[in-house]
Parts: structure tokens; C-alpha cells; sequence
């Protein structure tokens, strides 16, 4: 952005076209919601809508992104996802006993 005079509009253009980056932590990818919007992909215990045994556990379920490093939410969606499988396979067992 040398060619450009500081602090012009055209160096601003220069730095965001040549700098701008993302720390890719993508987020909202897979909705979570009710099966009737078109928009959502899981129900709330983190279920793919029209698919059986079929889960989404990481960030993509965020409905926003967080102000800080994903991580650690992520890790937070994983522990509950986890506990979900564990109770559903559960319910499963005792109706087959």
C-alpha cells in the first residue's frame, strides 16, 4: 500500500483488500431449530431433521458467534452432545429390555 497516500481512502481499500483475514472459527452453519424452518438443520437434542442417527456436535449449531475463542463453547456443545447420545442410547436399552 505504498503506491497509496497515508491515510487516504485508497490506502484504507489497499490495507483491507491486502490484510483482512479471518481467524477461521466459521459458526451457524448447521441451525439449530424446529424441523418446520426451512433454515434449521437440528432439533434441540442436536438431531439432523429427516435423517435418524445422524448428529451435528460442534460450532456449527451456534446460532452466533462469541466474542471470544470459540473453543471453549465448542468443547461445552460437545460435552452436552455427548451426554444426549449417552441418554437417548439409554432410553433405547430399557424399551428393548
Amino acid at each position: 500500500c505504498k503506491h497509496t497516500d497515508l491515510d487516504s481512502a485508497e490506502y484504507w481499500e489497499c490495507h483491507v483488500r491486502n490484510l483482512a483475514t479471518t481467524l477461521f472459527h466459521p459458526v451457524g452453519t448447521a441451525r439449530m431449530g424446529p424441523a418446520d424452518d426451512p433454515r434449521s438443520v437440528v432439533d434441540a437434542r442436536l438431531r439432523v431433521h429427516g435423517i435418524e442417527r445422524l448428529r451435528v456436535i460442534d460450532a456449527s449449531i451456534m446460532p452466533n458467534i462469541v466474542s471470544a475463542n470459540t473453543n471453549t463453547p465448542t468443547m461445552m456443545i460437545a460435552e452436552k452432545g455427548a451426554d444426549l447420545v449417552k441418554e437417548d442410547w439409554r432410553k433405547k436399552e430399557r424399551v428393548e429390555l
